[in-house]
């Protein structure tokens, strides 16, 4: 058996680099394991493109949650500067995976229908990942839940993210707690339903904009939000118009409506005041 210790160098033109190995690069990120999940069903060419873009996509949405856990964690504490840097964060992450969809963009519709009955009923619609960090934002809907009680422990664990505050409420509870006048049906509501706007919630937004020295803090975390609604959008933009690019209007799989859902989604907001005190400020 080989000893897990091995003596390695490595020449860099003059210089030779020595080092005890312990842990190869292989073995750390388990390479053997992520390596070998690009299980195809067509042999078509195309599809080991689908198949990596959409798990590396996964990957990426994962991180998220576990930034985004940890600054609605931070949040709640009031520690606002370590959440801003999460947030901040994931704002860079929604780059990678509008990115993404530069890359999906290059298959034509007739690489895409080469395998495209591989896929069965399987869709991104699907995405528990994706739906999780929807919700924890703000987006709430019942509905979007039921594609998942086939599969009680994500069931369960996309509910438990429905049923709690979203980054917005732990936003308005802490502005209560900074001393502003948020209404009460505002921090004491339903939290698996949609939060919608209210007057009162706007003029406080616009008390911080107007006074940013004296809310400085609050003023930078509610451009830090914005900066993360503005990158999830251009995301969405980017997935409709790739689906577009490639099958129209023609419906998904899994039966949504394609690119008529995605067109939808766009007007959707998770921080609605903090876009509609822009026009009365």
């Amino acid at each position: 058996m080989q000893d897990k210790n091995i003596e390695s160098s490595v020449d860099i033109s003059d210089e030779k680099i020595h080092w005890k190995q312990d842990v190869s690069y292989g073995q750390y990120l388990d390479l053997d394991g992520l390596l070998n999940l690009q299980n195809l069903r067509s042999g078509k060419h195309d599809e080991m493109m689908f198949v990596i873009i959409h798990q590396a996509s996964e990957l990426w949405m994962k991180l998220s949650i576990h930034e985004l856990s940890a600054a609605m964690k931070s949040l709640d504490e009031d520690n606002l500067g370590i959440a801003m840097k999460m947030i901040a964060r994931i704002a860079r992450i929604q780059e990678q995976l509008t990115q993404s969809w530069n890359v999906l963009a290059t298959m034509t519709p007739k690489d895409y229908l080469s395998f495209r009955d591989s896929l069965g009923q399987s869709s991104g619609f699907q995405s528990y990942q994706y739906r999780m960090i929807e919700f924890a934002l703000g987006n709430k809907n019942k509905d979007m839940v039921k594609a998942h009680e086939g599969h009680p422990e994500i069931f369960n664990l996309v509910s438990q993210v429905l049923n709690a505050p979203s980054l917005y409420d732990l936003t308005l509870q802490l502005l209560s707690r900074r001393g502003f006048d948020v209404p009460e049906e505002c921090l004491n509501r339903d939290w698996a339903m949609p939060y919608e706007g209210h007057k009162k919630v706007e003029d406080i937004w616009k008390e911080i904009y107007q006074n940013s020295d004296q809310h400085w803090e609050l003023y930078d975390w509610a451009e830090k939000l914005v900066d993360l609604e503005h990158r999830f959008q251009s995301w969405r933009f980017a997935h409709m118009k790739t689906v577009e690019r490639i099958i129209g209007f023609r419906k998904g799989t899994g039966g949504t409506s394609g690119v008529n859902y995605l067109v939808k989604a766009l007007d959707l907001r998770f921080f609605p005041e903090l876009w509609t005190v822009r026009s009365i400020l």
